[in-house]
């Protein structure tokens, strides 16, 4: 594997090469590959925890104050790497703060307020730079926390919802379903902890 936005472009150059575009990491035989800078710390982590076990593994995490990830399997997918930063700096401030608060008002209204511009121009402005709506990238900001929650925390599925601003637990499962493919408590219990691992 390899980053999202290089995949297509490896297969085609690399033809005899099998590249799996949706894994963070992939493992074949003595080779591991990562799908990008932090999938890489993902990797390593993995690599560290499968050696030294996950006790060793969450310490190192810890020190570099990172989640630690779950397997290779694991799609590709976050918010901040799935979507560009904006040029303007007032609206890279509003992803950033969007991503720190997602149960917070994210309304296109609340969040064209924060930097000063209309709801029709904050849309438009936001669509052009980041390359999707806000109302999409909120989505995507949400189920990123909804993840991390699921993966690193033993809160319900209910509480896990209100905490990543979905306004219910239904609201999140189906969300969940529709761009991950399994419902929460189907993501949970492929990733949370990896028990026993």
């Amino acid at each position: 594997t390899t980053h999202w936005g290089h995949c297509e472009e490896f297969a085609r150059r690399f033809p005899g090469v099998e590249v799996d575009a949706d894994p963070i990491f992939v493992r074949q035989g003595r080779v591991v590959t990562s799908a990008g800078v932090s999938a890489g710390v993902d990797m390593a982590l993995a690599l560290v925890e499968e050696d030294l076990g996950r006790r060793v593994a969450l310490g190192v995490a810890r020190s570099l104050v990172v989640f630690l990830r779950r397997p290779g399997g694991q799609a590709q997918f976050s918010a901040p790497l799935s979507a560009q930063w904006a040029q303007r700096p007032a609206v890279r401030e509003v992803q950033h703060w969007m991503v720190e608060h997602p149960a917070g008002d994210l309304s296109v209204e609340g969040l064209a307020g924060r930097v000063g511009l209309s709801p029709r121009q904050f849309s438009r402005v936001f669509a052009r730079e980041v390359g999707c709506t806000p109302g999409r990238y909120v989505e995507r900001v949400r189920v990123e926390a909804a993840r991390r929650w699921l993966e690193d925390s033993g809160l319900g599925v209910e509480a896990v919802a209100r905490r990543s601003g979905f306004a219910s637990a239904e609201v999140m499962r189906r969300v969940f379903v529709r761009t991950l493919g399994c419902s929460p408590a189907g993501y949970r219990s492929r990733f949370h902890g990896a028990e026993g691992g």
